[in-house]
């Protein structure tokens, strides 16, 4: 598969190593955690340990750097629409397979739906010469994106504000992808608009000032290279990897999962 456009890459000044050794350490931790998931959830072992917060920090420590250094992305990509129908295509493909499959819950609006979505988004501003760029833009993204992080659920608000939204708003499915599900609304990865394309938009806003004002040396020398590896392939890594899990509980469980 093809990720060439995705690749932190300055065509001026060489490659941004530090995206591909954090993106590689978000990868293995991911795989780290989806097998873990298995284990629990789809094997029956009891992890005392993984339950709540602690997974839910866990989760959104990979979710969360994912769509941020997807949106630092679009201070290097040539063609965001390509980008948007490739990510498309892959959440498309991601839905049809777990609905047939049915391991576990199947996926609809997932994180690759969130980043197609939020990569159309950033076409579109492109297509009318709109570049979202610099640090204040960045920080403002990203407190919108914490006042609405509870909109899926019925709120928004930060701390002791919180503002209940009209239930009208989530008596059907029609919008869950934007983030206002019915209360049947099911999906083993939830990922909608909003208010996760903020932060999408907020590792834009934030990497095209960095950019502009050069990066530290420190950063484009970082040397690691098993992990940066690893951060070069994301994609194909995402797909694989379940599926190998998978196939890797069945083995050490003996528990057949599909």
């Amino acid at each position: 598969m093809d990720t060439s456009e995705l690749s932190p890459k300055n065509h001026t000044e060489g490659r941004v190593v530090f995206f591909d050794i954090w993106r590689g350490f978000v990868i293995v931790s991911m795989v780290l955690f989806h097998f873990v998931y298995d284990l629990v959830y789809l094997s029956s072992i009891h992890l005392s340990w993984f339950a709540s917060p602690f997974i839910d920090i866990w989760r959104a420590s990979i979710s969360w750097s994912f769509l941020f250094i997807a949106g630092s992305m679009c201070a290097f990509s040539k063609n965001a629409l390509r980008r948007a129908c490739l990510y498309g295509t892959l959440a498309a493909l991601i839905f049809l397979i777990t609905s047939l499959v049915r391991v576990d819950v199947p996926i609809s609006f997932g994180i690759i739906f969130c980043m197609a979505g939020s990569t159309l988004l950033e076409a579109i501003l492109q297509k009318f010469h709109i570049t979202l760029q610099g640090y204040i833009p960045a920080a403002i993204f990203f407190c919108i994106f914490l006042f609405t992080l509870r909109l899926p659920f019925g709120t928004i608000g930060i701390g002791p504000l919180n503002i209940q939204i009209p239930q009208i708003l989530y008596t059907s499915d029609f919008f869950a992808w934007l983030g206002f599900p019915s209360k049947y609304f099911l999906s083993g990865d939830y990922y909608p608009l909003l208010p996760y394309a903020m932060l999408y938009l907020c590792g834009a806003s934030f990497n095209r000032s960095a950019l502009k004002h050069g990066y530290p040396h420190a950063l484009m020398k970082l040397s690691c290279p098993i992990i940066s590896e690893i951060g070069k392939h994301p994609l194909s890594i995402y797909l694989l990897h379940q599926p190998l899990l998978l196939l890797l509980v069945n083995l050490l469980t003996g528990r057949a999962l599909f």
